[in-house]
Formats: C-alpha cells, sequence, structure tokens
C-alpha cells in the first residue's frame, strides 16, 4: 500500500484557479456530450422507448460512482484522483492500470467525440469530409487546455451553459409539442402504440441499451479529478457532485421520454450513427432554422465535451509521470501551472483516434465500442478501491458519507461485470471492446513489470 500523503504530495504544484461553478459545469461538460445528442440513436435501436429504462440503469450505476468518488476525493485531492485511490487503497500495480487504462480510452473517447463533431459540420458543410473537421477541432481543443486551468475553465463553464440551456429548452419546447400546448398534441403514442409496444426488443434490448448508457454517463468522474485545482475541495466537491448527478439523470430521462414520444422510434433508432436524434426531432416542429440551431447546440455540446475530457487525459498522464510511470517530462509545469506536455502528447493520440474516420465509416461506433471498455473497468476499480477506502477509514470521521454501504457498491459492481460479459459475448459489434480491450490490460501488466524491475536495478 502506498502512504497516502506522499502520493497526494508528489502530484502537488497545479493552479488551484477552478471555482465552484466552474467544476459543477465541467462536471456536466464532460458528462452531456455524443453520448446523448449521437450515441443515444443507438440505445434507441437496441430498446426503442424502453430506452429510458436502459438509462435508468445507467443513471442507477453513475450515481454509486459519484457518492463513492466524493467520500475519496474530499479525504484525498489529487489530480490523479481514481488512479491514485487504486494505487493507495488497493496496488500500485492496479494504479497504474488503472490510470493508464483511463488515458487510453479518454483519449479514444476523444477521437469519437471530434468524428462526431465533423459528423454536425456536415450539416452545413456536406462535402467537406468528416475526417478533416475532426482533426482541426482536435487541434483547437489541445490548443485550449495547454493554457492555464483559469481559461480552460472559462471556456468549459460557457461550452457546458450553452448546451445545458438547450436541453432545458428542447425540454420545454418538446414537452409542450406533445402535451399539446399552443398547439395539436403529439401525444405518447409513439411510446406503446407502436409495433413490439413500449419494449419493441424485450429485456435484451433494454440491457443493450444499458451498454450506451453507461458511456452517455462516463466523464462523471472528472469532478474528482478537479479537486487538485480546487481552493476548497472539502466543501466544492461533495456539492458540485451531488449537483451534477441530479441534474444529468433529469436532463437524460426527461430529454430521450421526448425524443422517443416526438418521433417514432423506428425513425430515430439507428446501429451506424450518421444525424443526432436530436436534431431530426427540432427539424419536425416546425420552427424556422430550429433544426440548424439544435446543430450548431449538439456541435457545441461535442467540442464541450473533447474539452473536459481532454483535460481529463492530460492530469491523468501528468500522475502517471509523477508516479514514475512515465517520462519525467511529462510531469512538468507550465508557467501558469498547467501540464502543458502531458496534454501535447495526449493531443497527438487524440488526433491518432480521429483520424480514424479517414479510414472507415464505422470509426464512431468502433471507438466508443473500445472507450466503453476502459471507462467500464476505471469504474469497477472505483468501487474496489472504495470498498477498501472504508475498510481503512471509520465512516463517522468521513467528512462525506453516502447511504446504504456497501450494497449500492456491490449492486454497482454486479451491474457493470454483467455489462462487460454482455459486451464480449455480442459478436456483431460490441465484443470489440474486449478484442482490443484484455490484450491491452496484459501489455500494460507486462509494461509495468518491466518498469518496476527497471526501477530495482537503479543505483541508489
Amino acid at each position: 500500500m502506498g502512504d497516502e500523503d506522499a502520493i497526494i504530495e508528489r502530484e502537488a504544484g497545479l493552479s488551484k484557479g477552478l471555482t465552484r461553478a466552474q467544476i459543477t459545469m465541467i462536471g456536466l461538460g464532460g458528462a452531456i456530450g455524443t453520448g446523448l445528442f449521437m450515441g443515444s440513436g443507438i440505445a434507441i435501436g437496441y430498446a426503442g422507448p424502453a430506452v429510458v429504462v436502459s438509462y435508468a440503469i445507467a443513471a442507477f450505476i453513475a450515481v454509486v460512482i459519484v457518492l463513492s468518488l466524493s467520500e475519496m476525493a474530499v479525504m484525498h485531492p489529487a489530480a490523479g484522483s481514481f488512479g491514485v485511490y487504486a494505487e493507495t487503497y488497493l496496488s500500485p500495480w492496479i494504479g497504474f492500470l488503472v490510470r493508464y487504462t483511463y488515458w487510453f480510452a479518454q483519449v479514444i473517447a476523444i477521437g469519437g467525440e471530434a468524428v462526431a463533431a465533423g459528423t454536425y459540420m456536415g450539416f452545413w458543410f456536406p462535402g467537406v469530409p468528416v475526417w478533416v473537421w475532426a482533426i482541426a477541432f482536435a487541434v483547437g481543443i489541445v490548443f485550449i487546455n495547454s493554457r492555464s486551468v483559469k481559461n480552460f475553465g472559462t471556456f468549459e463553464y460557457w461550452f457546458a451553459t450553452i448546451k445545458v440551456t438547450a436541453i432545458l429548452l428542447f425540454i420545454v419546447l418538446g414537452g409542450a409539442a406533445i402535451l399539446g400546448v399552443g398547439q395539436a398534441a403529439v401525444g405518447f403514442h409513439n411510446l406503446t402504440g407502436l409495433p413490439g409496444g413500449f419494449a419493441p426488443h424485450g429485456l435484451k434490448g433494454i440491457w443493450m441499451g444499458v451498454i450506451m448508457g453507461i458511456f452517455s454517463f462516463t466523464g462523471i468522474e472528472l469532478i474528482a479529478v478537479t479537486s487538485a485545482e480546487t481552493p476548497d475541495p472539502k466543501a466544492a466537491i461533495p456539492a458540485a457532485l451531488r449537483s451534477m448527478a441530479l441534474r444529468l439523470g433529469l436532463f437524460y430521462l426527461l430529454a430521450l421520454t421526448i425524443v422517443v414520444s416526438f418521433i417514432p422510434w423506428t425513425d430515430t433508432g439507428a446501429k451506424i450513427v450518421e444525424q443526432s436524434p436530436f436534431v431530426r426531432v427540432f427539424a419536425h416542429t416546425g420552427v424556422p432554422y430550429a433544426a440548424g440551431v439544435m446543430n450548431f447546440v449538439v456541435l457545441t455540446a461535442a467540442l464541450s465535451s473533447m474539452n473536459a475530457n481532454t483535460y481529463l487525459a492530460g492530469r491523468m498522464l501528468f500522475s502517471l509521470s509523477r508516479g514514475d510511470y512515465a517520462p519525467r517530462r511529462l510531469g512538468r509545469l507550465s508557467a501558469a501551472g498547467a501540464p502543458t506536455a502531458a496534454i501535447v502528447v495526449s493531443g497527438a493520440a487524440i488526433l491518432a483516434a480521429a483520424a480514424l474516420s479517414r479510414f472507415t465509416p464505422l470509426a464512431y461506433n468502433d471507438l466508443f465500442g473500445v472507450a466503453t471498455f476502459g471507462a467500464i473497468f476505471t469504474w469497477m476499480t472505483i468501487l474496489f478501491s472504495h470498498l477498501a477506502f472504508r475498510r481503512r477509514n471509520r465512516a463517522e470521521d468521513l467528512p462525506v458519507r453516502m447511504p446504504f454501504f456497501p450494497w449500492m457498491q456491490i449492486a454497482g459492481l454486479v451491474l457493470l461485470a454483467a455489462i462487460l460479459i454482455t459486451m464480449g459475448l455480442d459478436t456483431e459489434f460490441w465484443n470489440i471492446s474486449w478484442i482490443v480491450g484484455a490484450p491491452w490490460l496484459v501489455l500494460l501488466s507486462l509494461a509495468y513489470v518491466l518498469l518496476r524491475r527497471g526501477h530495482r536495478v537503479q543505483p541508489a
């Protein structure tokens, strides 16, 4: 086991320039992205109107993660966050695995967001290849992140504000159309009146929809990473995590209910995503330029998610460097207190992921399949770390305590393990996560053994 204070101290030096309002919006920015606006089309294709049940299950797991992280982040604010907790409470090997796996998953996910952003640009510029936009956006986001964390926080605050405002307007306008406020009511016929009813593909379809739901909620762990760059983490982190969990659940469930009520699920569901179902809903409203406005919003959402997750990727690489698991150059800070070298290296990996859209029309699906494996592995590690954390810390000594411990953690672990198994058994698409993810963990473990041997033979 590592010494908590020593591990936290080695990651010192980052600028504490984030406010409570910023970290709340940063968390929303990381978790509300193409998983809702674009990936929901895949989930609807699996579950039909019952996609709201799929996302409710995913939301429950996300709440368990949020509450578990909240306890640990308040006690141990660190840039490496859950990687540091895994190293401290499980083993250095697990801490190594989860940080590199999360970094890998993030750069791939950001590449997927870049592909989605490029797809959105096709609404206005259909003649420009998706990959051109994807790479351009990736370069711009890396530039923003390479500056001070205060500037990053400001950009992300406004990025996230735009999409949160848009979701609220979408819920109000869509709800008014469905209920018939000032117009003919759309009603709820599409929820139960189409062939197959509410759950046309049964429990299997609902369960497959949970996979996309899980990916949609990844990013909630971002707030725990910001604890190292927040002046008062004991007050800011728990409040931000609770607020974000509530808002995310409401936003996702209400917005998806409107989508599947407004347009038949057979029209919005898709295995290959070419257009956001949210844009399609606005195109059906008849409001002038509504589809174009919503397309701008979902583009902003993708860029916001890219921005927030690039922040995450840079901090993970920084944490690895400070732990002697990556080149020391990546642990250096700029004059503004930002890990610029780690961000630039992460950016190069993001560009490589985004460039995959140049070679396959299934780039969005493939990238997100691989990233989901890493996200689920990370979430499971967080829960195992929290169980070990509680064994070494008395509940009455904790500034923040989650309810129903340890039953919620156990339920979360069972659900996440079942999702991983389901992905491995799905030969149509999701098994790519295992095809890439399992060898990745093996190679990482070998790299860890070699690094440890290298450290032992170095002179004292």
